[in-house]
């Protein structure tokens, strides 16, 4: 069957602004000290996989997170950051605080725009969006190292990772909204040669996700 290639997608560590429950979309903002120590727990969740390749999004706190998850596994490999892997654009919604953005608007419309598949924010980006340049990108660049055998790593966002998530397990549009993922948490998946995926598993859950 030949060697399989392992994906792991890892949620950036808590930031600055996940501490104080703001959206945060494209503000460049760096993790929390608490971040920075989670990031470490991560790191020692993933000890025993040998990574190839890493990837990461334009935005410090996922650079931050990965960062620290090399240093801790003194890992060698290439480093590639880019912006295909940002963070949704959260539009006139950045910097609000999301628990106020929900009693402005109701319940019903505040799940919509935060977990819906294609609810647009003014000025920013929907989860589709989002899916329409992480996917190609994860096609081009992530996808042929892992079906020859690598093992490629992952840091990046909320729905970044969700929507490659949505692609990689043929979620649906509606359930998609149902699909959350921790700070810090990683999603270790095996890929066949075809890139199907063999197995999936679930390291440094992090129960606080609906909080965050």
């Amino acid at each position: 069957m030949g060697h399989m290639g392992h994906l792991i997608l890892v949620r950036h560590a808590k930031s600055q602004w996940n501490a104080l429950g703001k959206w945060t979309g494209l503000h460049d903002i760096s993790l929390s000290d608490e971040g920075r120590a989670q990031a470490a727990e991560t790191a020692v969740h993933l000890k025993g996989i040998d990574i190839h390749k890493a990837y990461t999004s334009a935005l410090k706190r996922a650079k931050e997170t990965l960062e620290i998850i090399v240093e801790y596994l003194g890992i060698s490999a290439p480093v590639i950051a880019h912006p295909a892997l940002n963070e949704r654009d959260y539009g006139i919604f950045t910097g609000e605080n999301k628990w106020g953005v929900k009693e402005k608007i109701g319940e019903a419309e505040f799940q919509k725009i935060r977990r819906g598949w294609d609810t647009p924010i003014e000025g920013g980006e929907t989860l589709k969006d989002v899916h329409d340049r992480v996917v190609p990108y994860f096609k081009e660049h992530v996808l042929p190292d892992v079906k020859a055998g690598k093992n490629a790593l992952i840091v990046a966002h909320g729905n970044s990772l969700r929507a490659l998530v949505k692609h990689l397990e043929d979620i649906s549009d509606e359930a998609i909204a149902d699909v959350e993922i921790g700070v810090g948490e990683a999603h270790v998946y095996r890929l066949d040669k075809e890139g199907k995926i063999i197995s999936k598993h679930i390291r440094a859950e992090n129960a606080q996700k609906g909080k965050i």
